[in-house]
């Protein structure tokens, strides 16, 4: 523990504290005006692009782009400010392409109809052809999209190389606080810089990072340190605490982040009532069943199989270089715990020598040496998975959901971790939410259960999708880490 953190408050501090405007650094600033002139070039181009089809089209008489200024002048002001209200330019840290390319769409969609509504109320003799607009929200799209893509791989290269960095705090030392620092210094591109920890325990560190005094240090170690967010990362505290914590933080003018508890895991989604004016608030039903089982089934049959189908010529190859890379079978059936924990036999493409398994069972690992050379390359690329469409369409299993384990294993589980067993509540899938956020192979059960616990509670076909979208785009980039 640093001297001078567990005294009391410097003498000049409270100068030092107004001096600290809570603004954005200059970097960010930069970061926030290239992406504005992303999207005005983007919207722009995409008009001209759409004024230059129409042009070339010799069934279609249109005048010089000149003309037309004030449909990408109108729309411009529209998407400007649905962007900036929809907080589409606060984006310091990295988040999913794909969530960001629904809300492009989404908000492009409604900037266009706010568009033609305003040019016919105010403009009604000014006349344009309808593909033009209809063109010019196609391209919108389109070049918005890939622009913010660009934008924020440069972003996020800048800020792993401390560009744009925020200095951050953490709060709490024990499982959830190491989590959290584990997570930050594995994801630079995040654009964080740890400047230490607070924990009331005994500690001189945590995963590295210093200790730097106890709860009631706060003020002083935010101030010393100039960090510009905490992240609380106690949620065995009461909620007393944890309001505590806030009203400290919140009087430095930093940025706060609370990891939530199990409970606020779970409510991801609840309505306010009351009971004769005492509120209560009312839990909603998540579960997969009526029609949403229906639809999800039936996207499941559908999918794995035109998956099967498409698939099959280099199914069939995998099969032949497995028998000629090694000796052994070409499949590898294994038991599994499925809906219900009911046992089912998962069928997977063998990656590994047929000896594997003479120790007894044991997780994949890094450089596993009971790979074989050709199932090194399986499994980097998922192909060793592909056999697990049968099991699909056959209905032990879906297309997404949480990832199925062996008895032996599930049996060791629900004996640590809490609510383990709710995962068995829907169908084991051949992908998950844990999965696409590289929470597989040698990894944390615990946080694993995590994700797929706020999936099942939070599930729609949107999401499942989303899902299946992720996983197909790290199977082609070979992207995910834990993939061995």
């Amino acid at each position: 523990m640093q001297q001078g953190l567990t005294t009391s408050p410097y003498q000049d501090y409270p100068v030092r504290r107004a001096q600290r405007p809570g603004l954005l650094k200059r970097p960010q600033i930069l970061f926030l005006l290239a992406l504005s002139g992303v999207d005005l070039l983007g919207t722009w181009f995409a008009f001209f692009l759409s004024h230059w089809l129409l042009q070339r089209n010799p069934d279609v008489i249109i005048g010089p782009f000149s003309e037309f200024f004030v449909l990408p002048l109108i729309h411009t002001a529209f998407m400007l400010f649905l962007f900036f209200t929809q907080r589409m330019y606060q984006r310091r840290r990295p988040i999913a392409h794909l969530d960001e390319t629904y809300r492009v769409i989404t908000l492009t969609t409604l900037a266009i109809l706010l568009t033609v509504a305003t040019v016919s109320l105010l403009f009604r003799d000014f006349n344009y052809h309808r593909m033009f607009v209809f063109y010019a929200w196609i391209f919108s799209i389109l070049l918005l999209s890939f622009g913010r893509l660009i934008h924020a791989q440069v972003q996020w290269q800048a800020q792993s190389r401390g560009i744009g960095e925020d200095r951050v705090l953490v709060i709490g030392a024990g499982e959830v606080g190491r989590m959290i620092i584990q997570k930050i210094l594995g994801n630079p591109q995040l654009g964080y810089r740890i400047v230490g920890v607070i924990d009331n325990r005994a500690t001189r560190t945590a995963v590295g990072v210093p200790v730097l005094g106890s709860l009631a240090d706060i003020p002083g170690v935010i101030d010393a340190y100039a960090v510009d967010e905490v992240i609380i990362g106690l949620p065995e505290s009461s909620h007393q605490e944890i309001v505590g914590i806030i009203s400290l933080c919140e009087r430095e003018k930093v940025g706060i982040r609370v990891f939530p508890d199990v409970f606020q895991i779970m409510a991801s989604e609840v309505t306010i009532g009351d009971l004769g004016g005492l509120p209560l608030l009312t839990m909603r039903d998540v579960a997969l069943q009526g029609w949403r089982l229906t639809l999800k089934r039936g996207m499941d049959m559908l999918f794995s199989g035109a998956g099967l189908v498409v698939l099959s010529p280099f199914m069939l190859l995998a099969a032949v270089l497995i028998k000629l890379d090694s000796p052994g079978p070409v499949f590898y059936v294994q038991e599994r715990m499925g809906l219900d924990a009911k046992p089912f036999r998962m069928l997977k493409f063998r990656s590994m020598r047929q000896d594997a398994e003479q120790q007894g069972p044991g997780w994949t690992t890094a450089d596993d040496p009971r790979r074989t050379k050709l199932g090194s390359f399986m499994r980097r690329f998922n192909i060793d998975e592909l056999p697990q469409l049968i099991n699909v369409f056959m209905g032990d299993m879906s297309l997404v959901g949480p990832r199925p384990e062996r008895p032996v294993y599930v049996e060791q589980f629900r004996q640590q971790i809490p609510r383990y067993m709710d995962r068995h509540r829907e169908k084991a899938g051949m992908t998950g939410w844990a999965q696409v956020n590289g929470m597989r192979g040698d990894t944390s059960i615990a946080e694993r259960t995590k994700y797929d616990l706020w999936y099942i509670e939070n599930w729609s076909l949107a999401l499942d999708i989303k899902i299946i979208i992720r996983t197909i785009a790290q199977t082609i980039l070979g992207s995910d880490r834990n993939a061995y």
